[in-house]
């Protein structure tokens, strides 16, 4: 466990679990024959590559028919308990702090992403815009990829479902506005706690609560549809907030909410339980147990149906203090549908917009 005094403030993981596709990995086995510390709280690190396929199609049960393209990858947000830290183990880094300290930006993701819709054997169906990291993390503000992607989606009168918890979602609101005449856009906020000080030790480089329900407020004014995702729900640290959670998002506009239960798999397990026994030394071991509990013992979960809403006691506490609390607060809203009728290819014509 990292001591009290080299806690890296800023960020979420505290160290690197050893990736298990290296067979080689640095150690500090003699501490004092260093000039410096390893793990030191660096600037983050920004890599170029240029993919030649930017959209993958995503069939799981859980989640349906939909396509998942991200523009970057690793996150600068931080957030201890992301799901998608094990991925960054697949370029040969670390799913602690190199998660977010090496981010790595697909310089060509809206070109590569009109190519991909010119294709004859394009199936039209919603295209989840950072399905696995968020597409308005800091460094959108200055590459504008996450912008670029939706003036293409634009141009093919493509539907988009976009997950974000970073108030710069707003810069683009005059692209969803447009792609809301067609009926072609989600808006996803994701809102994990409106206590600030649990904010910033779960999600360090995130908009607080009070920015992402302006977020929330400000689109549903434009009328655009707005799904407020409490996710993740982690027994102990923010399961108690469901009520306030959605009468806030019902006050703020949101037309609809839902939310996952957390689930630790593979390098996040060990991020996770470092982070909290520093963070939270008083409630670490009812917390991991209670995890434990709505995932049949164990901290990670990858069974098709279950893994995301969990099962046992503390499950179905949490499901049904959801269900009463999105039954009092979101009666009768929903998310209007998509209208898939409008899409059309350009037939060759699609590198004509950059």
């Amino acid at each position: 466990m990292i001591k009290a005094e080299d806690f890296l403030k800023g960020r979420g993981a505290q160290y690197n679990p050893q990736n298990p596709y290296l067979k080689q990995e640095y150690v500090a086995e003699h501490v004092e024959g260093l000039d410096e510390p390893m793990l030191s709280n660096s600037i983050t690190e920004f890599l170029q590559e240029h993919p030649k396929k930017v959209v993958n199609k995503i069939d799981s049960p859980d989640l349906g028919l939909v396509y998942s393209l991200n523009p970057y990858q690793g996150c600068e947000h931080g957030c201890v308990y992301c799901y998608a830290r094990n991925t960054h183990q697949y370029w040969g880094y670390g799913a602690g702090l190199d998660f977010e300290r090496k981010i790595i930006i697909k310089e060509n993701a809206a070109q590569t992403l009109a190519k991909q819709l010119e294709s004859p054997n394009w199936q039209v169906m919603p295209i989840m815009l950072a399905g696995n990291t968020d597409c308005y993390q800091p460094i959108e503000a200055k590459k504008m990829l996450t912008r670029q992607v939706l003036e293409v989606l634009l141009q093919y009168r493509h539907p988009v479902s976009i997950i974000t918890k970073n108030a710069l979602i707003l810069r683009d609101l005059d692209l969803l506005q447009e792609l809301n005449k067609y009926n072609l856009v989600h808006a996803n906020i994701s809102i994990t706690t409106l206590n600030e000080a649990l904010r910033q030790k779960l999600e360090p480089r995130t908009a607080s609560a009070a920015k992402r329900l302006e977020v929330v407020r400000k689109l549903a004014a434009a009328g655009i549809p707005v799904n407020v995702m409490t996710a993740p729900i982690i027994p102990g640290l923010n399961d108690s907030e469901i009520p306030q959670l959605l009468k806030a998002a019902a006050e703020a506009g949101a037309s609809n909410a839902a939310y996952t239960i957390v689930r630790l798999n593979g390098s996040i397990g060990p991020i996770f339980e470092d982070w909290i026994r520093q963070a939270f030394p008083d409630r670490a071991d009812k917390v991991l147990s209670q995890i434990a509990d709505c995932h049949g013992g164990q901290l990670n979960d990858s069974r098709f149906g279950v893994r995301m809403s969990g099962e046992g006691k503390f499950a179905e506490a949490i499901a049904k203090l959801f269900r009463m609390s999105k039954q009092k607060y979101m009666a009768g809203r929903s998310m209007k549908p998509y209208d898939y009728t409008h899409f059309c290819q350009r037939k060759g014509k699609q590198l004509d917009f950059f």
